[in-house]
């Protein structure tokens, strides 16, 4: 696939009311009537950033993993967001990418925020996930794994043809606040810029249940590092595209990634 479509779904989450969330981005989701082959939604899209994963934890087998699958399938793209899984006695934080078969690939997020507890609540992820697409190679990730370059740092992979990047596009899903809103520019920018990738935030906007505002700034910035799409404060469903062109050409010119440092993440 030369392009790829986003559909970037910024809204007000309602505060531990799953049916209210799921209701409105339902209704949202089926608005996009323009092609699109992706749609996107913040972090912990259900809920809010609930700190209660005792009352609203779901399996993976749950009322809105079934949802996601159906909505999936109805229009015929990867649908992707996190909510609050239980699995093993343990509660994630986890991203899922659910593809119009009903296949299902996952992201438990590896960053923790203690500043709000979550590090006491939650479980962290140990491993990266990479999701696929028509030969894009997709870095997912959530919220505060933002303020960790070396989670989302590039390894320099090999075949029978040469190196080359791991990924193309880095995704960030976030209840990213307002006070901190000039960090969540700045790092998707500087995340694109030495990742020579693609990067796309999707934030929610309004008022948590803690009264923590958020403001959205869901952006989609370009491999050198030029804002392609950058999100107001209010309501949005954007789809944006992305070329492969533009990506290989960037990559060809300017090879700064083949000259990285090589490292390992350990567990």
């Amino acid at each position: 696939m030369e392009t790829l479509r986003f559909s970037l779904i910024q809204t007000n989450l309602i505060w531990e009311d799953k049916a209210a969330n799921l209701k409105n981005l339902e209704e949202k989701i089926l608005s996009i009537q323009e092609p699109t082959n992706i749609v996107v939604l913040p972090e912990m899209f259900s809920t809010g950033f609930s700190m209660n994963p005792e009352q609203f934890a779901e399996p993976m087998d749950g009322e809105t993993v079934e949802w996601m699958k159906k909505i999936a399938e109805k229009k015929g793209l990867i649908l992707t967001g996190s909510l609050i899984i239980k699995e093993d006695e343990q509660f994630f934080n986890r991203l899922l990418w659910v593809l119009p078969t009903g296949q299902i690939g996952q992201y438990n997020k590896r960053h923790c925020f203690s500043l709000a507890g979550e590090d006491q609540h939650y479980a962290p992820g140990s491993k990266r996930a990479i999701a696929t697409v028509g030969g894009w190679r997709i870095n997912l990730q959530i919220c505060y794994d933002l303020r960790f370059p070396v989670w989302a740092r590039q390894q320099l992979q090999y075949d029978d043809e040469g190196m080359y990047p791991e990924y193309d596009v880095l995704l960030y899903v976030a209840n990213w606040p307002a006070s901190r809103s000039h960090a969540w520019k700045t790092l998707l920018t500087a995340r694109a810029i030495e990742n020579q990738s693609y990067v796309i935030g999707v934030n929610r906007i309004g008022e948590d249940g803690k009264g923590i505002n958020h403001v959205g700034d869901s952006m989609a910035v370009d491999p050198l590092g030029e804002v392609i799409y950058h999100a107001t404060d209010g309501e949005s469903v954007q789809t944006i595209t992305i070329e492969k062109e533009k990506l290989d050409t960037i990559r060809e010119r300017f090879p700064f990634w083949s000259d990285a440092d090589g490292f390992y993440i350990s567990e």
